[in-house]
Formats: structure tokens, C-alpha cells, sequence
């Protein structure tokens, strides 16, 4: 056999391994990012602080239309946290996530009924999130613990 199929077989099989090698760190990316999501949600649904703090970074920032611009962690739970008491269930319809970017399109349902809808951009970074977007949907609001 020459050197060069030799060579050219050492880099198909060293090319294929790599490609192995990151698809599997690239899938269990994604499959942390989604255990994230779904925990994020829960936390809401289970009404418990404590949960979602683990995985939110000390980093974190909320933005939201309702004048949120990239607010801290400590005014996301003076101002967004209270919500969760008028949360009752999140059903995530569909779940997109390329990298450390995820985008969640769900219908949320507060404890007296009403649908809302949103769809909510992520970031991670080191195993937690490190940020939130959310986008109001139509025609319905999020679920507001402010008297009006």
C-alpha cells in the first residue's frame, strides 16, 4: 500500500472519529439545554424559587415588552417572580435549540384559566441560563400579579 492511502485511510478514520466525538458533546449539549428548559418551566409550575435559582447564573438578565431590559436577578424575582403565584401549568410546543441558543414556544395557563402565549429566547452558558427574552404573544397577557 503507498504512503498516501495509507494517509488518506489514517485521515478518513481520525476525521470520522472527531465527527463522532463532537456530535455526542453537541447532543448532550442540547439535551442539558432542553433538562433546563423543562426545570425552568417546573420551577414556575411547583412555585419554587429555590429551583430556579440553581440554574439561573449569577449573570442572568430577563427582558420582556412589559419594560424589562435586561434586568438583573435580583429585580427578575422582585418583579417577574411574584407571577408564579398566578401560574398554574407551561406546555412547551416546540423547543428549538442550536448551540447555546434556544428559542420555546408555549401556552402557559394561569390558575384562574386564562391562556397566554409566548414564545422565549435562552443563553447558556456553563450549564446554566444565563438569559431570558420573552416575547408576549397576541390578543393574551402574561400572567400579572399587579392589581390594575
Amino acid at each position: 500500500m503507498k504512503i498516501t492511502k495509507i494517509f488518506a485511510s489514517l485521515l478518513f478514520v481520525l476525521t470520522t472519529i472527531c465527527s463522532h466525538a463532537g456530535f455526542a458533546q453537541q447532543s448532550q449539549d442540547i439535551m442539558g439545554h432542553e433538562k433546563l428548559i423543562k426545570q425552568y418551566y417546573a420551577a414556575y409550575e411547583q412555585k419554587d424559587w429555590h429551583m430556579l435559582e440553581l440554574i439561573l447564573d449569577n449573570g442572568f438578565t430577563f427582558t420582556s415588552p412589559a419594560g424589562d431590559d435586561h434586568i438583573n436577578l435580583k429585580v427578575y424575582k422582585e418583579r417577574c417572580w411574584p407571577n408564579a403565584v398566578n401560574t398554574k401549568k407551561f406546555d412547551l410546543e416546540k423547543v428549538m435549540i442550536n448551540g447555546d441558543d434556544a428559542y420555546v414556544t408555549y401556552n402557559g395557563w394561569t390558575t384562574d384559566g386564562k391562556l397566554f402565549r409566548n414564545t422565549e429566547r435562552f443563553k447558556f452558558k456553563d450549564g446554566k441560563i444565563t438569559e431570558n427574552e420573552c416575547f408576549f404573544g397576541p390578543g393574551v397577557s402574561f400572567p400579572n400579579n399587579a392589581k390594575k
